[in-house]
């Protein structure tokens, strides 16, 4: 198009601009013509500009729910993190469900939603979800009776502006008593606390508390639930599980609200 003499270079409009614009045509047209036009095209499409709302409900109406659940993973991949909708219609099976909330920014309203599908689930990785709290985490246990592994492993510097998590303890002891694997690492919470877990979880085999500095357990009292490891609150690198770590079975779920955050250089530790 030329305008003022000058032709106006299409191909050299940003990513994002070009996402905006794509997000006006058919998903077959941005998937099969837009990539071949030109090399900034084909990279917008392939980049997550194009894909923070993905709405295929009138697509995948019409289609297997194999062929869907394939497309969803494709789209949501190319999104990066960045999806803020999605319409969509004929999931697979609960794995889809689980694969889009495992790529979706979690927060406490999201599991009250989705707790009531996840009632199976025996190991749940909540780590450095910075925006699930106490309430998310009482609906999980009344939701999950199976539970029996939980990992809420926090960074430091995601709650330093915090001054107590201590509400987050209190609801995994009123709700979670299956647990035999508990992982709560840099989480704000002091002794009283830990306390309470130990006398309502009484299955635990594991306890992770390192970084956690406010938590004094006394020997005395540890050694009354004599099938219990407990790790912290002082930081190792590393330490010898043997065959303590319990055998995961059945549904696994991991999420992450920030999907580079254990390559982000910072050093903090990993999972016993």
């Amino acid at each position: 198009m030329e305008e003022c003499g000058e032709f106006r270079k299409w191909d050299e409009l940003i990513p994002d601009a070009l996402g905006l614009i794509f997000k006006n045509l058919s998903l077959l047209e941005v998937l099969t013509v837009v990539p071949r036009v030109c090399k900034s095209w084909g990279k917008a499409v392939m980049g997550p500009y194009c894909w923070q709302e993905i709405d295929i409900e009138e697509w995948s109406r019409s289609c297997k729910p194999e062929v869907v659940d394939r497309m969803l993973r494709l789209l949501i991949t190319r999104s990066c993190g960045s999806l803020r909708k999605l319409t969509v219609s004929g999931l697979a099976n609960d794995q889809s469900l689980l694969f889009i909330a495992n790529q979706s920014e979690i927060n406490d309203s999201i599991i009250g939603k989705a707790a009531g599908m996840l009632s199976t689930l025996t190991f749940l990785d909540l780590s450095y979800c910075i925006k699930i709290g106490a309430q998310g985490l009482e609906t999980i246990g009344k939701a999950c009776k199976s539970l029996t592994t939980l990992r809420r492993i926090m960074h430091p510097l995601e709650v330093i502006d915090k001054l107590s998590q201590n509400d987050e303890a209190v609801a995994i002891a009123a709700t979670m008593p299956r647990l035999k694997h508990l992982e709560i690492a840099y989480l704000l919470v002091d002794t009283s606390s830990i306390i309470e877990i130990l006398q309502n979880c009484k299955h635990l085999e594991l306890l992770d508390v390192r970084g956690c500095w406010n938590v004094n357990l006394d020997d005395k009292f540890v050694k009354r639930f004599p099938r219990l490891k407990v790790v912290g609150p002082l930081v190792v690198d590393c330490y010898d599980m043997n065959d303590e770590h319990p055998m995961i079975e059945d549904v696994e779920m991991w999420f992450y609200d920030d999907v580079n955050a254990v390559d982000a250089g910072y050093d903090w530790p990993q999972s016993p």
